[in-house]
């Protein structure tokens, strides 16, 4: 069953403070490319929630593209990304919090009170406090870009941006199925792996 998301979660965030801020990530799993971060701004008086929003897992790629202008309309949505190189250097979980933190920078530069913001970040483990220079209340859920309108828009737009950057290196590296797969592990690319080596895209560590 598709679970509609709600502002139920925001609303009670919203009684202390000015605005919430959706964040979730995406191409955690990916054996290519960056991760990618999505933050999704909402003042009280956004409105209701794009009518086809969805957790992104259960959108189809179509339908995410043609919600994602919709989501930014809403709120104010950016998203932040390590590379590849970064995720081989300090690790995944160091990786998600330098580009949480790049997506707050780009809000902040977009005229939002990230300080007077509450965060409400998707799943039971805080990998963005230990990234940030000033601590920003953040609030711990799961399932929250299934049950969370914020978090749904955030990973939804992280998934158009990723996906389209994975498009754009399929035609610099090609060979690996990118424009398909968005660097996952799938058969084809795991076998293209075997026949043409890593690219400058992988992540090495990943591939050992």
């Amino acid at each position: 069953m598709i679970v509609t998301p709600t502002l139920d979660v925001e609303r009670d965030l919203w009684a202390d403070a000015s605005l919430v801020i959706g964040i979730d990530e995406v191409g955690r799993g990916a054996l290519a490319g960056p991760v990618s971060v999505g933050a999704l701004a909402l003042a009280a008086d956004c409105g209701p929630w794009p009518e086809h929003l969805r957790d992104s897992k259960s959108m189809t790629e179509p339908r995410r593209t043609a919600t994602a202008p919709h989501v930014h309309e809403w709120g104010v949505g950016v998203v932040g990304h390590a590379s590849n190189d970064e995720i081989d250097a300090f690790g995944i979980t160091v990786a998600l919090g330098l580009a949480g933190r790049r997506a707050l920078v780009l809000l902040h530069e977009a005229g939002v009170d990230v300080p007077g913001a509450a965060i409400l970040l998707d799943g039971t483990h805080d990998w963005l406090a230990p990234a940030l220079r000033t601590p920003v209340r953040t609030v711990l859920r799961a399932k929250a870009d299934r049950d969370c309108a914020s978090v749904s828009g955030a990973a939804l737009v992280a998934k158009v941006d990723r996906d389209e950057r994975m498009r754009r290196a399929d035609l610099v590296h090609p060979g690996y199925g990118w424009a398909s797969n968005k660097g996952y592990g799938s058969n084809a690319h795991m076998s293209a792996i075997a026949e043409l080596g890593p690219s400058a895209l992988h992540r090495r560590t990943w591939l050992r």
